[in-house]
This record gives C-alpha cells, structure tokens and sequence, in this order.
C-alpha cells in the first residue's frame, strides 16, 4: 500500500496523502498493510503528528534473517528493517508494532530461523499474523523444493508464537488499571451480551454497554488483561484517558 505513488510525476506519496487526510473529520484513521521497503521518512513524519492517525503500524517482516529475506523477494535486509524500526521508534515511541512472519521457508536453516526469534525479541512486537510455509501455485517460491519437514515447520511455529503470546501478555498487562477510548464495532464474537471494539494501538477491549454506543469511541477502564484482548467496564464521566 505505501508504494502508492511511486507511478506519479511531482513526488506525490502515501506519506502527503495521508497528511491531507488528517485534515478531514474522521476520528480515526488506520492502514494496512505497509510493505517495508517502501516506508519511507515522510510517512513517519505524519504518523508522527498524531491526531486521527493511530498509534499502530503492522509492518510485515516475514524473517528475521537476511538470506531468507532474499530469497524472498522481499527487497530488504535484516539490517534496513532494523534500521526502519528504530526510526519509527524515535518518533512514536508509544507505537505499537505488529508483523507477519512465515517460518519453514525452502532451505531455513535452525540458525536462520533463531535469526526470526531474536528479531521478535529485540523489535518487542505486541501481536503477530504466523505461518507455516506451503507453496502457493504460481510463486518462485513454488519451484523450489519444499525441503523443510513439517514436523520441524510445527516445531518452530510452536517455539515462535510462545515468544509472540508472551509479548503480546506482557505489553496487555500494561493497560490494567487504565482508562482507554474504545472506538465499539459491534458484539463480541463470543459473547452477543458484550460488546467489543479497539484502542487507537488496535488492542481488542470487550465491554458491556448499551447497544446505543455501537459506532462510537467511548472511555473504558481496563479491568483485565488477556493475552490478546482486554476485559474492561464503560464510564460515564470525562476522564484522561491512555
């Protein structure tokens, strides 16, 4: 998505457009899904302004180790992520960073995919979109020999998403206690008496509210946190909220 712009004349990017609509009465505004190549240091700058734009970028990484990125298609190192990931965090320090990783590519080695690992750790990513690798027909990757057993495919899904659901624990924790805007899309897909929306950093809160406040952003306090949502309550005053 952040290529747009790359076929027209005057430099025009992802990064001007997103400015211009910061400009328009929506309260929120959030896209996915950036590729990492072309996340360049304009569109930071206005992510970096706030407002409408939310405090959440999914930057698929897909390894963590640059041989594989290569083999990939991918267009970028280990390294220039890396490099990408701090500059974000320079400038939105309170973000939060979720990605797509595939494990099992043709040829990983043990050593690449420990690469992925330490790269999940170090970038401290609070939600990840993982897969095992199969061939999908008409890729250069289908070509290739398929030469990971699954067996060991499982094994490092396994090993990957305990850091991932750690991660994601530690970083819900922190809202407990805390006061979010809750933009309610609709009821919770395991409760129909609960209702269920998202944070400006894209965190699943469930509340019981009336059904009235379905489409609006409504203050919540964090009662409980999950792996990968959080329990809260509706209130009514006018509070400060995270």
């Amino acid at each position: 998505m952040n290529a747009y712009g790359k076929d027209l004349d005057g430099g025009y990017g992802l990064g001007d457009l997103m400015d211009e609509l910061r400009a328009i009465d929506i309260p929120r505004i959030r896209f996915t899904t950036s590729h990492p190549r072309d996340f360049d240091e304009r569109l930071i700058e206005v992510l970096a302004k706030g407002g409408n734009m939310l405090d959440h970028i999914h930057l698929p990484v897909q390894s963590g180790n640059t041989e594989i990125l290569k083999i990939m298609g991918r267009k970028y190192s280990r390294e220039d992520y890396m490099e990408l990931v701090r500059n974000i965090r320079a400038a939105m320090p309170d973000a939060t960073l979720t990605t797509d990783i595939i494990v099992g590519f043709p040829n990983e080695t043990e050593e690449q995919f420990r690469d992925t690992l330490s790269l999940v750790e170090e970038v401290g990513f609070e939600a990840a979109y993982t897969f095992i690798y199969s061939p999908r027909e008409n890729t250069p990757a289908a070509r290739m020999e398929d030469n990971v057993s699954m067996e060991e495919k499982k094994d490092r899904l396994q090993r990957l998403n305990k850091i991932v659901n750690k991660q994601s624990a530690e970083a819900m924790k922190t809202y407990e206690g805390e006061i979010v805007d809750v933009l309610i899309e609709g009821e919770s897909k395991n409760n129909p008496e609960v209702l269920a929306g998202y944070t400006k950093r894209n965190k699943l809160v469930n509340v019981r509210a009336p059904r009235e406040v379905i489409g609006q952003i409504i203050p919540v306090r964090v009662v409980k946190a999950k792996t990968w949502s959080l329990d809260g309550e509706m209130i009514a005053e006018k509070v400060e909220v995270k």
